[in-house]
């Protein structure tokens, strides 16, 4: 027939050559007849023939050729496939089957229908694989239509959707021709699609159903609560032919899952806390972990650091992550190492206006003043969100706390709750000294509880509250109080915690000897660190003078100056304190006004001054009665070049 064709003495007007099992080669050799002889054909017919890549190319051609009479060459089997083509050729400036990728964006489909669509797709000489549909409002109808091109055996191996408002509606459609057993299509690409949790369950149900595709792209969506572990899960079942699927948008948020993949042994994208702990985070990028946690299928709304010896680097991690649009709600940080350049990385990421942080843990990490100026400046700056500080185990120097606390009466600002206390027993105990004092006990340095304004506070609770490094009380003062063995009690506990507390006054308060003793028992401690302690007027007797001289000698004792002015302690009392001055004692001031000594005591005070020079320089014993010899003997010793004692009253 061909070589018919080729001879100039043949005259042949039409060819039909439908369904001849012509190949590519079959329409080079037609067209080189053709060109050899381009004057009587007129009209060709190469129907449900199969023209492989260049067949079309170069009988087309043909049609251009002033020389060649060919006016027309029928390709397409079915009027319905030659209207798609002829609309597509008028949209695109070229015709379709010369094309192996169809760019239908921009709305370029616009009222073609479906069946025609499939019509030419499914035509043995169109040799489209790929189909591209980006930036389209797509509507239910053409969603329709790609489901009915789905539905239809193409060689169509490829769709691209991105970016075009599918909907859920639209995905349904979709995958409906997906689940059709003759869709072969390899390769979806769904991104930005205005995809929910709702999408997703079609799209795993539909995959599980039947499906030839091997790649899904899905970033830009929102997944819901279950989207991404359906899908997961779907990879994991092996009862599709799923490879591979894309959650995230960028390079940098999908090195970032993969890293804490590795380390956390299951993927991030399935959780909602994320916990770094224990120097999880490693050298991972800010930029890169921000890229995830704010990308539209991370779920991530806490992100636990705790234990973590934090370098500036990793600080500047979370600036950068705090500084990004994500839906993170709480990090805590407690027990690792920030020190005050960590937080103020931290608070420039919380200055950012983006930052939408609720609740920020950062108890234990080694803050001190410094640190939470920084806070209290970077809350002023962005005071909308955060509601929860937690800054339990620092040490706020003496104006951290009142920085931080003066927010809450801003009402500007959102912050609702600061903990700076460890234990619910201190936080008991502050709470009760707020209202009892009219002001938290953390902006003190002295508590005064005279009058009996100690009440029941349990021991335990007051001493957890002064042992905590948010107090900063060095003073306590108990004057004219009415002591039970029980409050007694409480001091003693309070004194055998360890506190920075330097100074108690107990004047005019009824402790009796019986008070007293437990007090004492509190001071032999070694924690304690008690350096001043007066106890004047205090009903005191020489029977509380034994335990006092114990003290006294004691090795970890930490008293420097002690008041028993105006307890009746005798010649006895004071004997037993003297055996308490002579060995290992401290004690720099001791005052003994109107205590009833007479000759015999003060004998007795300076033989114990002898005996251990080197520490009291300063006596006061106005109001007793020395005697005949009781000043001399004392005065003796302010002459001695080797004694410490420089005051005697």
């Amino acid at each position: 027939m061909i070589n018919c064709i080729s001879t100039k003495k043949t005259i042949i007007f039409c060819s039909r050559l439908s369904d001849c099992s012509i190949t590519e080669e079959g329409y080079k050799a037609l067209a080189s007849a053709l060109r050899s002889n381009p004057s009587h054909l007129i009209e060709l017919d190469l129907t449900g023939n199969d023209p492989g890549q260049s067949g079309v190319k170069q009988l087309s051609d043909l049609l251009q050729d002033e020389q060649c009479s060919l006016k027309t060459i029928r390709f397409l089997k079915s009027p319905a496939a030659e209207e798609a083509c002829e609309y597509l050729t008028k949209v695109l400036g070229t015709s379709p089957l010369f094309l192996t990728e169809l760019d239908l964006s921009e709305d370029k489909l616009g009222d073609l229908d479906g069946e025609k669509l499939s019509s030419l797709l499914m035509d043995s000489h169109s040799k489209l694989e790929k189909m591209k549909l980006n930036n389209c409002d797509r509507t239910e109808k053409s969603c329709s239509v790609l489901a009915t091109v789905l539905s239809s055996k193409t060689i169509l191996k490829e769709m691209n959707l991105n970016n075009s408002r599918l909907l859920d509606s639209g995905v349904k459609e979709i995958f409906e021709g997906l689940k059709n057993p003759v869709c072969e299509l390899k390769i979806l690409k769904l991104s930005d699609c205005s995809i929910t949790e709702e999408g997703y369950k079609t799209l795993t149900s539909s995959l599980r159903s039947n499906s030839h595709l091997i790649e899904l792209d899905l970033t830009g969506n929102d997944p819901g609560e279950s989207g991404v572990k359906d899908v997961i899960d779907l990879l994991r079942g092996g009862c599709c032919k799923l490879k591979t699927v894309r959650f995230l948008k960028s390079p940098a948020a999908q090195k970032a899952c993969d890293h804490l993949t590795e380390v956390l042994g299951t993927n991030p994208l399935l959780l909602k806390e994320l916990d770094l702990s224990e120097d999880k985070l490693g050298d991972l990028d800010g930029e890169k972990l921000s890229a995830l946690l704010m990308d539209s299928h991370n779920k991530v709304e806490k992100m636990k650091l705790n234990n973590c010896e934090l370098i500036e680097k990793s600080c500047s991690v979370l600036a950068t992550v705090l500084s990004s649009k994500t839906i993170l709600k709480e990090m805590n940080l407690n027990n690792s190492r920030l020190l005050d350049s960590g937080v103020k990385e931290i608070c420039e990421g919380l200055k950012n206006p983006v930052c939408e942080l609720k609740i920020l843990k950062l108890s234990d990490c080694s803050i001190t003043e410094e640190g939470y100026k920084a806070l209290a400046s970077a809350l002023r700056s962005n005071p909308s969100h955060l509601i929860e500080l937690d800054l339990t185990g620092n040490d706020p120097g003496q104006s951290g706390v009142k920085q931080l606390s003066d927010l809450l009466q801003d009402e500007q600002c959102s912050l609702k709750t600061i903990r700076f206390l460890k234990s619910p027993a201190a936080e008991e105990a502050c709470e009760y000294l707020t209202k009892v004092l009219g002001t938290s006990p953390l902006f003190l340095t002295e508590l005064d509880l005279s009058e009996d304004k100690l009440g029941d506070l349990d021991g335990e609770k007051l001493s957890s509250l002064l042992m905590d490094s948010h107090s900063k009380l060095e003073k306590m003062k108990l004057n004219n109080c009415d002591r039970t063995e029980k409050s007694c009690s409480v001091l003693a506990t309070v004194l055998s915690s360890k506190t920075i507390l330097k100074e108690m006054n107990l004047n005019n308060s009824r402790l009796l000897d019986s008070g007293v003793k437990e007090i004492f028992e509190g001071l032999k401690n070694p924690v304690c660190e008690l350096k001043i302690l007066k106890l004047s007027n205090c009903a005191l007797t020489e029977e509380s003078c034994s335990a006092l001289a114990s003290v006294l000698s004691s090795d970890s004792s930490s008293l420097k100056d002690l008041d028993l002015s105006n307890n009746t302690l005798k010649d006895s009392g004071v004997e037993l304190i003297s055996d308490g001055l002579k060995d290992n004692c401290k004690l720099e001031k001791l005052c003994l006004s109107d205590c009833s000594i007479t000759e015999e005591g003060y004998k007795a005070l300076a033989s114990a001054l002898r005996s251990n020079p080197s520490h009291l320089i300063e006596l006061d014993l106005t109001g007793n009665d020395p005697g005949q010899s009781g000043v001399k003997e004392l005065n003796d010793l302010l002459q001695g070049p080797n004694y410490s004692l420089k005051t005697l009253r």
